[in-house]
């Protein structure tokens, strides 16, 4: 079998590794083996052919695999839903006070049952708190 066919065929199994990895760590051989199977292809040596391999890996792997890696990673999740209103403002329409059970909250529009975060904070209508977390269909509020 000549050297070409055997670099073609790794590159053809590092290809298909690459497509089952998907990690972007065998596509740089892969291209690189397909270009030592060209070179040999060519009819220079077998060993400059490993050079050319070993030199193309790394010019490869060197310059995409940073590209490849700042594509790969994935924005902030995005926060839908309930869990969207954790940190928004809120306007006290109704006396917050959790030994009582009262108290409702304006977030965005909507009203909120809500109770403090400190069971012993009471916190007057009118005043500006910040949603800290959602618990049903209750919002937890501090100042």
């Amino acid at each position: 079998m000549q050297v070409w066919v055997i670099w073609l065929i790794a590159a053809g199994i590092l290809g298909v590794g690459e497509m089952h990895q998907g990690g972007f760590y065998l596509a740089p051989f892969a291209l690189a083996a397909g270009v030592a199977a060209i070179v040999s292809l060519l009819g220079v040596g077998a060993a400059l052919t490993a050079v050319v391999f070993v030199a193309t890996s790394a010019i490869v792997f060197a310059t995409l695999r940073p590209v490849a890696r700042r594509h790969r990673q994935l924005p902030p999740s995005i926060r839908t839903g309930a869990a969207a209103l954790v940190g928004r403002p809120a306007i006290v329409l109704e006396r917050i006070a959790n030994d009582e059970g009262v108290g409702c909250v304006r977030i965005g529009g909507e009203v909120w049952t809500a109770r403090s975060y400190d069971d012993d904070e009471v916190i007057d209508a009118g005043e500006r708190v910040e949603v800290v977390e959602i618990r049903g269909a209750t919002a937890l509020v501090m100042h």
